[in-house]
This record gives structure tokens, C-alpha cells and sequence, in this order.
């Protein structure tokens, strides 16, 4: 089946119309196809936007994706819109009232790895300027464009995301085994 990358990214910028194939599981739900055609392979170097991924990724453990994409609205809500700042100084009594919100997984090692993570994210970009830069420096700065016909194919894990994984582990990340960062390099077309 064929697909249309959208006319305008995430982002708002405007994007080439090209007729690709769409992945299977695109097609299973409509909130799959929506982020599927809008979001999935398609670049980010917003350090926000990058931050709710690496979130995102760790409460996604053990679940499906569709699952955190149907929470993803209240997790922007929960989580003061992904800001790193703000998430690095919750305190204890936000983490009580996080785990009562219906809205969200609530799964103390998950949300305390939300915080530890923003923790993180920080020292990350105190070092290297922005997560952006941290997190394409893996791939010198370029997308892989990568030609496989089946879902199959796709590695679990490459040097990249291992890598990757190694680097934000000691800066103090939580949740990011190779299982976790793959995924992550995935969606943002590595």
C-alpha cells in the first residue's frame, strides 16, 4: 500500500510529497496512522520534542506503543509539557500525586525514571550544547536512510544504539536499555 509523507512534519516545516510504503502496523489503529505517516522516520532535532521521546520510550516498557501514544496528551499535561527543568525538581509529593492520575501509566519506576532522566537530559545538553547534538552525533549528524522491505529486518539493536544507550546511562539515564534505545534511533530515522 502506498502512503504520502505529510505535507508539513511535526514541526510545521513544509515536506516533498513522496510515495513510500507504509509499515503494517501503521495501518492497524487510526492513532498508529497518524503517527505513522506523521511522525515515525521523520527527523527531530527539537531538544523538547527529543525529551518527550526518551520519556515516552522509558514508560513505554513492557507495553505497546499505542498504549503511551493514548496517554501521550495527558502525559504533556502531567509532565508540564515535557520540560526538563521543571521534571528534574520534582519532589516526592509529585510523585505521589503522578502515580493517583488516571490519565497516565502509574508505575513508580517509571516516573521516577521520568525525573532521573530529565536529570540527564540535562547534563547532556550543559555538555554538549543541546540533546540534539548529543543524540545525532551518533550518526554524524545525517539520517540513515535505510531500504528494508519487512519489519523483520529491522535490527533489535546496532552499534549506534548501543552506543547511545552506553553514554546515557553514565550521565545518569534510567530505562534505556538496548531494547528502549533502539526504538527511540528508529523514530528518529536512524
Amino acid at each position: 500500500m502506498l502512503w504520502r509523507v505529510p505535507q508539513k512534519d511535526h514541526s510545521g516545516r513544509s515536506m516533498t510529497a513522496k510515495k513510500l510504503k507504509r509499515c503494517g502496523w501503521g495501518e492497524s489503529d487510526p492513532m498508529y496512522l497518524r503517527y505513522h505517516d506523521g511522525e515515525w522516520g521523520v527527523p527531530v532535532h527539537n531538544d523538547r520534542r527529543l525529551f518527550e521521546m526518551l520519556i515516552l520510550e522509558g514508560t513505554q516498557a513492557g507495553l505497546s506503543w499505542l498504549i503511551v501514544l493514548r496517554k501521550r496528551e495527558e502525559y504533556r499535561k502531567a509532565f508540564d509539557n515535557f520540560d526538563a527543568c521543571r521534571i528534574a525538581r520534582y519532589t516526592e509529593k509529585r510523585v505521589q500525586n503522578l502515580l493517583s492520575n488516571p490519565g497516565i501509566i502509574r508505575n513508580r519506576l517509571k516516573i521516577t525514571a521520568a525525573i532521573d532522566n530529565a536529570r540527564a537530559f540535562l547534563k547532556v545538553q550543559e555538555e554538549f550544547g543541546s540533546f540534539d547534538k548529543f543524540l545525532w552525533s551518533f550518526v554524524g549528524g545525517k539520517p540513515r536512510q535505510n531500504r528494508f522491505k519487512r519489519l523483520q529486518e529491522i535490527p533489535t539493536r546496532t552499534p549506534e544504539s548501543d552506543a547511545m544507550s552506553r553514554e546515557l546511562k553514565k550521565r545518569g539515564s534510567v530505562l534505556l536499555g538496548l531494547r528502549y534505545a533502539t526504538p527511540s534511533c528508529r523514530r528518529l530515522a536512524w
